[in-house]
């Protein structure tokens, strides 16, 4: 069993910041990379960061300079660091955990995500 639990969301003024987090645990041996997607209400769900096991970052153009994310391999976390919100911003975030080598049954690799938190920027 894997579970990627987060937290952190909530509502915030525009100009405000946020910082989300994410703890994956269970027979967990490796994970890939880690990261965060998010869905507007009638959107399609869209990555907004993304971290390898070795420190690469991946940032979608909407976010760059404004969100930053870290990990902590050790841990199996990944926090993003949400500054300068726009109204543009709110959407339900999910934490993704991509590439997870297990040390139980079923091997091989797979995705898992979480559950979603909601992040409401007011204008």
């Amino acid at each position: 069993q894997v579970q990627l639990v987060e937290s952190g969301g909530g509502l915030v003024q525009a100009g405000g910041s946020l910082r989300l987090s994410c703890a994956a645990s269970g027979s967990i041996f490796s994970i890939n990379a880690m990261g965060w997607y998010r869905q507007a209400p009638g959107k399609q769900r869209e990555m907004v960061a993304d971290i390898t096991s070795g420190g690469s970052t991946d940032y979608a153009d909407s976010v760059k300079g404004r969100f930053t994310i870290s990990r902590d391999n050790a841990k199996n976390t990944v926090l993003l660091q949400m500054n300068s919100l726009k109204p543009g911003d709110t959407a339900v975030y999910y934490c993704a955990a991509r590439g997870v080598l297990r040390t139980t049954p079923p091997f091989g690799r797979r995705d898992y995500w979480g559950q979603g938190t909601q992040v409401t920027v007011s204008s």
